[in-house]
């Protein structure tokens, strides 16, 4: 990871921070579709020490890595209804890698982080619209 310290990050703006160029300048643009493709209501944190945007749960998380940066989807559907559009990528386990220097696609992207917040908030609203189970506990006899 092209990180000019070692000291874990406290927000994302300190992430950038320590990047090297040109990968800073290529996530700063990747940061900024994201932003402009969540609602309002979604979060930014640093989760497994890299930037993550949040919104009934996980979104989305980008990162810098010696020889790429990568877009984490959080989301393995997202590799099975995009397989067609993300071919000119390298995929591995929950992660589309591209250049250090080239901003992921920003149609590409933007369309990424709308299935995303779509499917986290259908997750939300199964989660509130789930009747109460009842415990099944058993209470010991005295």
């Amino acid at each position: 990871m092209p990180m000019k310290n070692d000291v874990p990050p406290k927000n994302v703006d300190d992430y950038l921070a320590a990047i090297s160029e040109p990968a800073r300048s290529t996530l700063k643009k990747v940061r900024a579709v994201i932003r402009a493709s969540v609602p309002r209501e979604a979060t930014e944190t640093i989760s497994y020490r890299i930037p993550m945007f949040k919104l009934n749960g996980m979104l989305i998380g980008f990162a810098a890595f010696k020889n790429h940066c990568s877009l984490f989807p959080a989301n393995m559907e997202v590799f099975k209804t995009f397989k067609k559009e993300l071919k000119p990528f390298h995929t591995s386990k929950g992660t589309l890698q591209f250049p250090l220097d080239k901003p992921f696609p920003t149609a590409l992207l933007r369309t990424i982080v709308k299935m995303r917040v779509a499917q986290n908030s259908a997750k939300e609203k199964l989660a509130t619209k789930a009747p109460k189970k009842k415990s099944t506990t058993v209470k010991p006899k005295r």
